[in-house]
């Protein structure tokens, strides 16, 4: 029997062994002292000196998931935890209250199962995606072990929302080319790609960055109004109203946790005195207010001398994903087979668009964050994921996808015992 005979328990498998490898090399690390006390402090300040901490919650609680499992606990206290989307903390709050979990801590270990089992029905769905669009079960199988191995290593496993993005931003492809493969006057076309809106409107409750799934929705919205010009049909008039709604509910995953902020901090009872110097602006964004204040976040603030190390550790991922963006974006057929019946152009479409929101984030990573987290933000686009296993089943380029897979492992082998341990880069 070969993987392909049985390609879902197959991945799972996989997922599960590198799954035990990271997670060993995370509970190895506590035979060293942490560089950074910060976890120790947090736990006992927010559930006492006395309560007992799972040692794999002590070791994946590093970094940002402090915050995020201190806003799981008792929800937003400072001004800049809403830098850090509330998408995670509520699911876990909601999962704790049905599972009827008291006091405790945990929080951490709610957050640790949802990111494994996100990353985990994200594999899948990533699988089921590649098949849709590439018609390829053996280039889907490649593509979704590639995902297993992620650079984003322990990340996908610690309280942290990289994992539950990843999952609804698969997913939410899923929807949309299952949308596109019915055909451009189904319902059932319509109904998937405002399915596939508000899925991606929940990832970005999860990561701001979520709102670069509304390009797929803008593209959708623009040929559909270009068909509904060369000849008016009711059909048409639902086949344009889709892709608008499904934008709008992408929107409101940005919007409505901003509009929350805004009655709390700026709302009509607030004095004028108290009011936050983001309350004023033309788009009162505390999220991008946080970002600036509390972490420097903005147009080439970090390009700084001191940050070179993160500009080469981050390098091998940018080249990765603009390289793979770029070539399909050219020709989205050479290598991914775009063979589905009767929709080759929208696929096509489908894939460019995919291939330029990846070159989007590569750019933006370069010029405006903290460019070391593209490791763990390129988790969640599948068109390099597609270009390295294509590479792989090449005989002409197995020598590029070999070098990348063999890469992402040292990386997030080496990565899983440096955050273990609270050291940088985070």
């Amino acid at each position: 029997m070969t993987p392909l005979t049985q390609p879902l328990l197959s991945l799972t498998a996989a997922f599960a062994a590198w799954k035990t490898f990271l997670l060993a090399i995370a509970l190895g690390a506590a035979a060293a002292p942490d560089y950074d006390t910060s976890t120790a402090v947090f736990f006992d300040a927010v559930y006492g000196p006395a309560a007992a901490v799972p040692l794999l919650a002590a070791r994946l609680t590093r970094w940002d998931a402090l915050y995020f499992v201190a806003s799981a606990h008792r929800g937003y206290v400072y001004e800049q935890e809403w830098a850090f989307n509330a998408g995670l903390p509520a699911l876990v709050r909601l999962l704790g209250a049905g599972s009827g979990s008291g006091s405790g801590v945990w929080e951490p270990a709610v957050a640790i199962a949802v990111a494994h089992a996100s990353h985990l029905v994200a594999v899948l769905a990533l699988y089921r995606l590649t098949v849709v669009v590439c018609a390829d079960r053996r280039l889907a199988f490649v593509a979704a072990a590639v995902h297993i191995l992620s650079p984003a290593g322990l990340f996908l496993s610690a309280p942290y929302a990289e994992s539950p993005f990843t999952c609804l931003s698969f997913v939410g492809n899923l929807l949309f080319a299952l949308g596109v493969r019915a055909g451009p006057d189904s319902l059932r076309r319509n109904a998937a790609i405002v399915g596939a809106g508000v899925v991606f409107g929940l990832a970005t409750t999860f990561r701001s960055n979520g709102l670069f799934g509304g390009l797929l929705f803008a593209v959708e919205a623009v040929q559909c109004l270009l068909a509904f010009a060369n000849g008016p049909s009711f059909s048409k008039i639902l086949r344009l109203v889709a892709p608008v709604l499904g934008g709008l509910f992408v929107a409101a995953g940005a919007i409505i946790p901003q509009a929350i902020a805004w009655m709390r901090y700026c709302g009509g009872n607030t004095p004028e005195a108290e009011l936050r110097p983001w309350c004023t602006r033309l788009i009162p964004s505390i999220y991008t207010f946080v970002q600036e204040e509390y972490w420097n976040v903005g147009f080439l603030r970090y390009w700084t001398p001191n940050q070179i190390p993160m500009f080469l550790l981050a390098a091998p991922m940018l080249t990765v994903l603009i390289k793979s963006g770029v070539d399909v974006f050219q020709e989205p057929c050479r290598g991914l087979r775009l063979l589905v019946p009767g929709v080759g152009e929208q696929n096509r479409t489908f894939v460019r668009t995919l291939a330029a929101t990846q070159i989007l984030l590569a750019v933006l990573a370069i010029t405006n964050y903290h460019v070391q987290i593209i490791s763990r933000l390129s988790s969640a686009y599948p068109v390099w994921y597609w270009w390295v296993a294509s590479c792989m089943m090449n005989k002409q380029r197995q020598s590029w996808a070999y070098g990348i897979t063999v890469f992402i492992v040292m990386y997030a082998s080496i990565q899983g015992g440096l955050f273990a341990s609270f050291l940088p880069p985070a």
